[in-house]
């Protein structure tokens, strides 16, 4: 299966390195266009080409790895769908201009770490997005890690666990083959109306919850 990238900030480049070092070859793509990624397709090496936005969107797998605040600009901008499958990497939150108000209000508990939580008014981040990818069957996954630690799949004598969770058995079967394919331990969390909400940042049960499989 084909596996697009749209966005390459930190989760999409993040990864991207770990596909290439698995030898799965992938197509990145970011609002700027192809040549802003001639550095980071140089580094990873043969398996991972830029793209545009709409190339990497035509393929089987398309992972969302976007900020909230550009998902429904960029995600409803594309063609339809058709039963592709989208891995929804966002997580509802804004990030802060450290010299705004909102950085600084006493009222946020998250303004220490720069970002702060969008009301969606008891909706869940995953249905709000499946709206933008009408006919997409919608996965969630690679949300709940700190970006930081996903290019160590295997740490610790052990595998590093990464959740997932869908309404389409199908797609969740390829998503996890894909996951175990990149060396993490694949865990199911069940819908995206159950699984979503507890792996989703900030307030999450399972959000940042760094387990390892061994």
């Amino acid at each position: 299966m084909s596996i697009g990238i749209i966005g390459s900030g930190a989760l999409g480049a993040s990864v991207a390195r770990v596909l290439a070092k698995n030898g799965i070859s992938a197509t990145i793509a970011n609002s700027r266009g192809p040549a802003s990624l001639a550095g980071l397709v140089e580094e990873l090496g043969s398996s991972i080409k830029a793209g545009t936005v709409a190339e990497a969107a035509s393929a089987d797998i398309v992972l969302a790895a976007i900020r909230w605040t550009d998902a429904e600009a960029v995600l409803s901008a594309l063609p339809a769908w058709n039963g592709r499958i989208v891995i929804d990497g966002t997580n509802p939150v804004a990030f802060l201009d450290p010299n705004s108000d909102d950085a600084n209000d006493p009222s946020n508990p998250l303004a220490a770490y720069g970002i702060k939580a969008i009301d969606l008014a008891g909706k869940d981040s995953s249905a709000v997005l499946s709206s933008y990818v009408a006919g997409a069957r919608v996965v969630k996954a690679f949300n709940h890690l700190d970006v930081n630690v996903l290019a160590e799949p295997q740490v610790a004598g052990g595998k590093r666990v990464l959740f997932y969770s869908g309404d389409d058995l199908a797609a969740k079967a390829d998503v996890r083959a894909l996951i175990e394919a990149m060396g993490f331990y694949p865990v199911d969390l069940g819908s995206l109306a159950v699984g979503g909400p507890l792996a989703s940042l900030p307030f999450g049960a399972l959000a940042a919850q760094n387990f390892i499989k061994v």
